[in-house]
């Protein structure tokens, strides 16, 4: 887990094309998604963390992304009402 103001553009930059970064998280939400995703692209940058894997994301009590991550979303919240 790595926070955005933690880390500067061109590292930023690297990690991600060495695939050390591959998802992107809200620390006020508790929400992660991809890199790629809209919603997560509109996020302060304060707010905004990464991390290597899924399982990081997980373990850290951040959800799936209900724009980006839909399916594994949809598998949280049915997972979350029983």
């Amino acid at each position: 887990m790595l926070k955005h103001s933690e880390i500067a553009a061109k590292m930023l930059i690297v990690k991600i094309k060495n695939k050390e970064i591959c998802l992107g998280g809200n620390i006020r939400l508790k929400i992660y998604g991809t890199l790629q995703c809209t919603s997560g692209k509109r996020m302060k940058i304060q707010n905004r963390m990464f991390f290597t894997s899924e399982d990081d994301a997980l373990i850290n009590g951040f959800r799936p992304c209900g724009h980006c991550l839909n399916q594994k979303y949809k598998k949280w919240i049915c997972s979350t009402q029983k």
